[in-house]
């Protein structure tokens, strides 16, 4: 077996493939990946929402890349594609995932904003994360989650060349699936179930030294 087939193995478990409809709002959780800013657009564009809301400040990935925070620099993105500057809201404080929810609820809640459903856009190899922890910290929302439409291949290729490495990518996907599991253990997230299978391409991963993200 090869990295890649443990890699996919990772990715196959955290991309959920929910099937998308119509929401009040489209949430873009903010990070190192603009396709997310771009499915946020293309999403508001073919009338999947109403509002898009950007929430991200500086990522211990992102503080090391720009100088405007996630948030904004998704919001540009949008713009850039047509979405209109009055159909955007951005939340740009939010440091991590449970910040992102804990602040986007602050400012609906500010705005007087009270959305019945949620359409909410992560990495693909984050979805399972995020819906885990809106589970958990936002039970009373109705939400989808979705994420660009590119395959593992595609990403890989990305980070070939893009702002991080491939081998960070595989590593963040490592990274995530202990915080799935830790995170399910202390009430901040709710359980998922992991396969063996899954673990096995963990604990490979971890022997090639794709451990760059793991919790201390």
């Amino acid at each position: 077996m090869n990295i890649d087939y443990y890699g996919k193995v990772l990715w196959n478990y955290h991309n959920l493939n929910q099937k998308i409809k119509k929401c009040d709002l489209i949430l873009g959780f903010g990070s190192h990946d603009l396709n997310v800013a771009k499915r946020c657009a293309e999403l508001f564009l073919d009338g999947y929402g109403d509002i898009i809301i950007f929430t991200g400040g500086f990522g211990r990935i992102t503080k090391e890349l720009w100088n405007m925070t996630e948030a904004e620099k998704f919001a540009q993105i949008a713009i850039d594609m047509g979405v209109p500057k009055d159909k955007i809201i951005i939340e740009n404080q939010a440091t991590n995932t449970g910040e992102n929810i804990s602040k986007t609820k602050e400012l609906l809640n500010k705005l007087n904003l009270h959305p019945s459903s949620f359409l909410v856009v992560d990495k693909p190899y984050r979805e399972r994360r995020t819906f885990a922890t809106i589970k958990k910290q936002w039970p009373e929302i109705k939400f989808i989650i979705t994420s660009p439409k590119y395959t593992y291949e595609e990403y890989c290729h990305f980070y070939t060349n893009g702002e991080i490495s491939k081998d960070e990518f595989i590593s963040i996907m490592v990274g995530d699936l202990q915080r799935i599991y830790l995170y399910g253990e202390n009430g901040f997230q709710i359980k998922q179930e992991i396969h063996q299978e899954v673990w096995n391409a963990y604990n490979k991963l971890i022997a090639l030294n794709f451990n760059k993200h793991l919790c201390k």
